[in-house]
């Protein structure tokens, strides 16, 4: 029964973390926020921001439910300027939890012959249609921040980390304080594998 909530709710924050963030975004803009009434008891609006999230998995996870979530879906990838915001934050929220996960190749990358290395996580392949089948793209995550930056860097400076994604995510994002255990043995601290690791051109 808790997987199976948890799976619910999984589906719920696919289908409605795009739809609040972009109606939230769209609402600050044309300044609908203010005229929303504040609800002033601690802890409501978690619990019900979890219930609802939670009903939304479980509604779009039956015939009806699907349905009823593409049409809204075709609406909303049909504005223009909404869409792109809307389909920006979709795609981001699935790669960290939907069934086609990018973030799910932790790495670390060599950025100078004094074997100073990046951690980040591999979400393309070999880049065709750039011209660079042999380079591979690379997220890296700020750490304190939710953003980061993307690099294009060749295949053999790349090294695959046997570790978790989420235990390499926590490492990033606190600076390097959380993450691996903390000296528990949840996660086995990451092993280099090694991939014929070429120092860049000087």
């Amino acid at each position: 029964m808790g997987k199976r909530l948890v799976r619910y709710f999984i589906r719920g924050c696919l289908v409605s973390v795009p739809l609040a963030l972009t109606a939230w975004l769209v609402f600050v803009t044309l300044r609908f926020v203010d005229q929303l009434p504040a609800i002033g008891i601690p802890g409501v609006g978690f619990v019900l921001t979890l219930t609802v999230v939670t009903l939304i998995g479980i509604f779009t996870s039956n015939v009806i439910g699907k349905r009823v979530f593409q049409v809204v879906d075709r609406l909303i990838s049909g504005m223009p300027l909404v869409k792109l915001l809307y389909n920006s934050l979709k795609d981001l929220i699935r790669a960290f939890v939907g069934d086609d996960k990018s973030f799910d190749r932790p790495v670390a990358v060599l950025m100078s012959p004094s074997g100073a290395r990046m951690l980040g996580f591999i979400t393309r392949d070999a880049l065709h249609a750039l011209g660079m089948p042999d380079h591979v793209a690379v997220y890296f995550p700020q750490s304190y921040n939710f953003a980061g930056q993307l690099a294009v860097v060749p295949r053999e400076h790349v090294e695959l980390l046997e570790a978790a994604s989420s235990e390499v995510m926590t490492f990033i994002v606190s600076g390097g304080i959380s993450g691996f255990g903390r000296g528990q043995s949840l996660v086995p601290p990451p092993t280099l594998t090694s991939v014929n690791i070429k120092p860049p051109m000087r």
